[in-house]
């Protein structure tokens, strides 16, 4: 399989500069913001962003001060990280020049490790996630209509610990970090993507688009067929999926995932996505260690575990036990997505033959059903902050509305 990987560029010591400056501030806004990923349009700048001929620095006291970007893989603008804490109704200074840039990589580069089975995303060394393009198959003497591939798993934590689980005996269609649209009509016959026992459909992998590597992000590009089973002849194709997967470099002690689903229908007809508690979005099976004893939610709007079910909520904090002690995951909504702020499924402390387990979705069709029509694509996007230790409802806050409402970039003439 090709590995496509997109060049960045890289800052360093030494530089030849041109007399070329674009000058530009960051306005924080009204909100607290730390390691806050920020675009840069440059579309209109008439600045070559093809080449290894750019640097850019803070201006703060104590001078000029080098910052690694990334050119976006459109070439419209580059990205960078506003690193630390970014205080409400402040401003950060920034020049970007035209020069010869010479040296090595960074310390910190992220990147994909390819195999033939998987893409695993890391920050030098240390794994993120790891995307599954393998069809894995279930435990010796289960149904092989548990088989599966396209999913997210294992995701570790800054200090290793492994957060996600699959093929649970509970639920062994249950695959780590995975969206199927479960209760679904397709010219009125039922068509379920999610529970594989009932042999309907499934969700695989179907090919890898792209990947990046640079100092600032990694990412992956993969396609996804969400297959009908119910043909007489052959299986067909529902739903084309492409499936987005960034991670950020904002340092050791965190990760910091993006999550973008574009789906369209090939079918003439659409597809009727029904409303049910369970299905599409972006659904997570937590590891085995969290259960009713040590596992604790809460949301934006103040919901724990046992009262979040079939709530709305603009982000979701899961914190469980770990062998290092604490690690969490908090899940992020965008308000452009279909039904935000999204109702969610939360498994209650009394699941699972009353150990507790646990499971997490935003579910977009949980009150409301969904036609996908022929020719159109629809995105959901999602971004999620994995962490050891614990995470307070106000650093939640401000990592949401990084997410939601970037802070604004003003060019200086």
């Amino acid at each position: 399989m090709k590995k496509a990987v997109s060049f960045l560029l890289i800052f360093l010591p030494l530089f030849v500069f041109t007399k070329e400056v674009i000058t530009f501030k960051i306005i924080a806004g009204d909100y607290n913001r730390f390691d806050c990923p920020v675009f840069v349009n440059l579309s209109n700048k008439n600045i070559p962003l093809e080449t290894n001929n750019i640097t850019l620095f803070e201006i703060a006291g104590s001078g000029a001060v080098p910052v690694d970007f990334q050119v976006s893989n459109d070439k419209k603008g580059i990205w960078f990280v506003i690193s630390g804490t970014f205080p409400a109704h402040s401003e950060r200074n920034f020049e970007l020049k035209a020069g010869k840039v010479t040296g090595s990589k960074t310390a910190h580069f992220m990147n994909v490790k390819q195999s033939e089975e998987s893409l695993e995303l890391r920050r030098s060394k240390n794994k993120i996630l790891e995307y599954q393009m393998e069809t894995i198959m279930p435990p010796s003497g289960v149904d092989s209509a548990y088989q599966r591939s396209g999913f997210i798993h294992p995701l570790w934590s800054p200090a290793g610990e492994v957060l996600t689980r699959i093929q649970p005996p509970d639920h062994y269609h249950h695959y780590g970090i995975w969206g199927p649209w479960t209760k679904t009509q397709v010219n009125g016959r039922e068509v379920d993507f999610w529970n594989l026992k009932k042999k309907q459909g499934t969700v695989r992998f179907a090919g890898l688009t792209d990947i990046t590597e640079g100092p600032v992000f990694c990412e992956i590009k993969v396609q996804q067929e969400h297959i009908d089973f119910g043909l007489k002849t052959k299986n067909r194709v529902a739903i084309n999926e492409m499936l987005t997967v960034r991670a950020w470099n904002v340092g050791k002690d965190a990760w910091m995932i993006d999550y973008i689903t574009t789906q369209s229908t090939p079918l003439d007809s659409g597809i009727l996505l029904e409303a049910y508690r369970y299905g599409g979005g972006i659904g997570f099976r937590a590891t085995e260690k969290w259960t009713k004893d040590n596992c604790f939610v809460l949301t934006s709007e103040g919901k724990e575990r046992d009262s979040a079910d079939g709530t709305k909520a603009r982000w979701c904090r899961i914190e469980g036990a770990t062998s290092n002690g604490e690690s969490g995951i908090l899940f992020m909504d965008y308000p452009q997505n279909r039904e935000f702020p999204e109702p969610m499924r939360v498994w209650p402390s009394n699941s699972i033959d009353d150990k507790g387990y646990f499971f997490f979705e935003f579910c977009p069709i949980r009150h409301n059903s969904w036609k996908m029509e022929y020719g159109k694509k629809y995105e959901l996007r999602y971004r999620l902050f994995v962490f050891d230790g614990n995470l307070s409802k106000e650093d939640a806050d401000a990592l949401w509305q990084a997410f939601a409402y970037p802070p604004k970039v003003v060019f200086k003439e």
